[in-house]
C-alpha cells in the first residue's frame, strides 16, 4: 500500500472541450468549479504560475495536466497553443514533464504526432467501463476494441499510461465491474484510477435518477467493490493512484450532487477496511470473549486501522467480545502489514 511519490500536479482544466458526446453522468463544471471556456495561452500560464507557488520543497518533480476535457479532441492548432504554453515551463525548470487526460477514440498515429515534439511523458483515457453494453448505455460513443487499439498506440510511443474506470455505471454490476478490472489489468497500464458514479445536477442521470430509473451504488457496497479492484490491480502490481473524487468545494455542497457515493476521503474508507478484513482474519482462529487485544501498524496507518470515527475498533470489540483493543504504531512493521496479540491474565 505504501504509495510511490507522486509528483506536484499542476492542473489546467479544460471541461467538455473537445468532448464530440455527452456522458450520461457527467457534469464536468459542478467537478471541477470551471465553466465551458477554451482558456487562451495567457491565462494558462497565469494560473500554472499562480500554482506553481504551493509546491513545497519536498515533491522532487512536477507536471502541468491538462484534465477534463478531451485534449486530442481539441483542433490541432489548440492542442498547439495550450501545449506551447505549458513547455515554456519545462524549458525553464519550473516543471518536468506534460500530461493530460482524453478520450481512448481521440488516439490515433495522426492525433500522436501532433504532440511528439512536446515535453508530453503521461496520458489518461478515461475507460470507464470494457462492456460494451455499459459504454452505450453511459453514451460514452466508443468501445472496449478502441481501448486496446488506444494503449497499443501509446506503447508503441513510451506514453506513461493512466486508465480511469468507474463503478456504478448504468447496466453495469460488481461481478461487471471485476471483470473490467481484470480487462484493464490486462492492458497493462502503469496506473489506475478508480471512480464511484455519482449523480451530478445537469447531467442526464440526474434526470433518470429523479425518475426512478437509476440508482446509485450505496456508500458500503461501493467501498467493498472499490476495495476488490484496489485488491485486484495490487496483485497485478499496478499502482492505483486515487480512489474517490477529488474533493472540491463545489461537492462538499449537498446540492451540487444529487446521490450516490461521494465521500472526500473516500480512499480512506477503502483502506480501512482493508486493514478491518486483516484483523478480522487474523482474529478468526481466536475464540470469544478476548480479555486485552493489541493490534500493531505501521505508523502511518493507525487512522486506516482505527477506521472512520473509530467504527473499526468498536466493530472488532463487537464481533469478538474484546474487552480492551489497542492499536499500537510500530514503525519496524511493514506499511501493509497487521499484528495481532492477545494479553490472557494469568489464571
Amino acid at each position: 500500500m505504501a504509495n510511490a511519490e507522486k509528483p506536484f500536479i499542476v492542473p489546467v482544466f479544460l471541461p467538455h472541450i473537445g468532448c464530440p458526446h455527452r456522458c450520461v453522468f457527467c457534469n464536468q463544471t459542478t467537478i471541477t468549479g470551471v465553466s465551458h471556456k477554451m482558456p487562451s495561452p495567457e491565462q494558462v500560464c497565469r494560473g500554472i504560475q499562480a500554482y506553481l507557488k504551493y509546491r513545497g520543497s519536498r515533491r522532487t518533480t512536477a507536471q502541468i495536466s491538462f484534465y477534463g476535457g478531451n485534449f486530442l479532441g481539441l483542433e490541432a492548432s489548440e492542442i498547439r497553443l495550450l501545449l506551447d504554453a505549458a513547455s515554456k515551463f519545462v524549458a525553464e525548470g519550473s516543471v518536468d514533464s506534460l500530461r493530460f487526460s482524453t478520450r481512448p477514440d481521440s488516439i490515433s498515429d495522426e492525433r500522436l504526432d501532433i504532440i511528439k515534439d512536446f515535453p508530453v511523458q503521461t496520458i489518461e483515457l478515461g475507460v470507464q467501463s470494457m462492456d460494451d453494453r455499459v459504454l452505450a448505455l453511459s453514451n460514452r460513443g466508443h468501445t472496449a476494441s478502441d481501448i486496446g487499439k488506444a494503449v497499443g498506440l501509446l506503447k508503441k510511443r513510451s506514453y506513461e499510461i493512466g486508465l480511469q474506470m468507474m463503478v456504478g455505471l448504468p447496466g453495469d454490476d460488481d461481478e461487471n465491474c471485476l471483470r473490467t478490472g481484470q480487462r484493464i489489468a490486462d492492458l497493462s497500464p502503469d496506473f489506475v484510477r478508480i471512480y464511484p458514479t455519482v449523480v451530478l445536477p445537469g447531467s442526464v442521470l440526474g434526470k433518470w435518477y429523479r425518475n426512478g430509473t437509476y440508482s446509485p451504488l450505496s456508500m458500503e457496497r461501493c467501498v467493498t467493490l472499490v476495495k476488490d479492484l484496489y485488491l485486484l490491480f495490487r496483485e497485478r502490481r499496478i499502482p492505483v493512484v486515487r480512489m474517490g473524487l477529488q474533493a472540491s468545494e463545489d461537492l462538499e455542497k449537498e446540492a451540487e450532487y444529487l446521490a450516490g457515493p461521494y465521500h472526500p476521503a473516500f480512499g480512506h474508507l477503502v483502506f480501512s477496511e482493508i486493514f478491518l478484513d486483516r484483523a478480522v482474519s487474523l482474529l478468526a482462529s481466536k475464540k470469544p470473549p478476548l480479555q486485552t487485544i493489541t493490534i500493531k501498524v505501521h505508523p502511518r496507518n493507525i487512522s486506516r486501522m482505527r477506521g472512520m470515527k473509530n467504527r473499526n475498533i468498536e466493530t472488532l470489540k463487537r464481533k469478538f467480545q474484546i474487552r480492551s483493543l489497542v492499536i499500537f504504531p510500530d514503525p519496524s512493521i511493514e506499511e501493509d502489514t497487521v499484528e495481532i496479540s492477545e494479553f490472557r491474565p494469568s489464571a
